[in-house]
């Protein structure tokens, strides 16, 4: 690594989230002339509320923090703030100086699933066929939905300020993309403003300037 002039750390799901934490501690083990870059795809993670009104993922990241001992990992922390929360990317992206590609589905299965509605929020098992398929979910669960990807671009669009970061955000429930060839090379790969993930990200790697890119309300269910 030391004679390496240019490299790439990437990561899906909690290797998204732990490319958010790790980008710049990576960019210090390279020579200070190289070119580094991230791509975090899929580990967005964001604090909401579950569907019973609980943080569900916020308790989770609590018990991780306290696990590991991580409260002095995350300069942003407030002495005010759950240690939970420093975990989340809207927060540890913050300090962030190496330029990010953000790879999202507006819709992410994943937390649909588990952050929006995991089984212990859902007794009554109303949300049992919508959280996994969501050409099945009813009008009033389609608005939470809806609520969920407002939240996730909102929190998002608070980045466009860094300097030479990228997002690819769309309306697939899916979680993961980079590793699939369906969605990454296909030829009918998805594509936001006549844009596709491996082009929006190349020109991320290959210029100075990055362009971004979001999805629509469109759903799409994969």
């Amino acid at each position: 690594m030391p004679n390496s002039f240019q490299a790439f750390l990437t990561g899906c799901s909690a290797g998204g989230l732990a490319t958010f934490i790790h980008c710049d501690n990576f960019r210090t083990l390279l020579p200070k002339d190289s070119r580094v870059k991230c791509l975090a795809d899929g580990g967005f993670f964001l604090d909401v509320e579950d569907i019973s009104g609980q943080r569900t993922m916020r308790a989770f990241y609590n018990d991780v923090v306290r696990l590991q001992d991580l409260r002095g990992r995350f300069p942003h922390c407030g002495p005010n703030m759950d240690l939970g929360q420093c975990f989340f990317p809207s927060e540890v992206v913050k300090d962030i100086i190496t330029p990010v590609f953000v790879l999202n589905p507006a819709y992410d299965a994943w937390q649909v699933q588990h952050v929006l509605s995991p089984v212990a929020s859902d007794p009554q098992h109303s949300w049992l066929e919508c959280r996994l398929d969501i050409s099945k979910c009813d009008s009033n669960q389609l608005e939470i939905l809806q609520g969920f990807r407002k939240k996730l671009h909102d929190t998002i669009s608070e980045l466009k300020h860094k300097k030479d970061w990228g997002f690819f955000i769309d309306s697939c429930f899916i979680h993961c993309q980079s590793l699939n060839s369906l969605t990454w090379h296909s030829p009918s790969s998805l594509r936001v403003n006549n844009k596709v993930m491996l082009s929006s990200s190349k020109k991320k790697t290959e210029r100075k300037k990055m362009s971004t890119v979001q999805g629509t309300l469109y759903i799409m269910s994969n």
